[in-house]
């Protein structure tokens, strides 16, 4: 399967997670899993930062408007999605 193909895939899925106009979905990782026999999709998109920072006088506190999300994907055989996974790279 290409990239393109599995960017397709998981966008159609996902893109309802976010309420923005342009979520700015992105494909940051691919791996194909020989032992399940399934591509493991990385994926990330932006929503509302809704963590504002409750003391304002901090200058340090992220004021940031928006917030990247990152998840991860499950692709079997038949395109089909067949998992879906808080991703975290730690």
């Amino acid at each position: 399967m290409k990239l393109k193909e599995l960017y397709a895939i998981t966008k159609k899925e996902l893109e309802e997670l976010s309420p923005l106009k342009n979520a700015d979905f992105r494909l940051e990782q691919a791996e194909f899993n020989k032992d399940e026999k399934v591509w493991e999709i990385v994926v990330s998109y932006l929503v509302e930062n809704t963590n504002k920072p409750t003391n304002t006088f901090n200058p340090l506190a992220s004021q940031y408007q928006f917030h990247r999300m990152y998840k991860k994907v499950k692709i079997d055989d038949k395109n089909q999605v067949i998992g879906f996974y808080i991703y975290n790279d730690k």
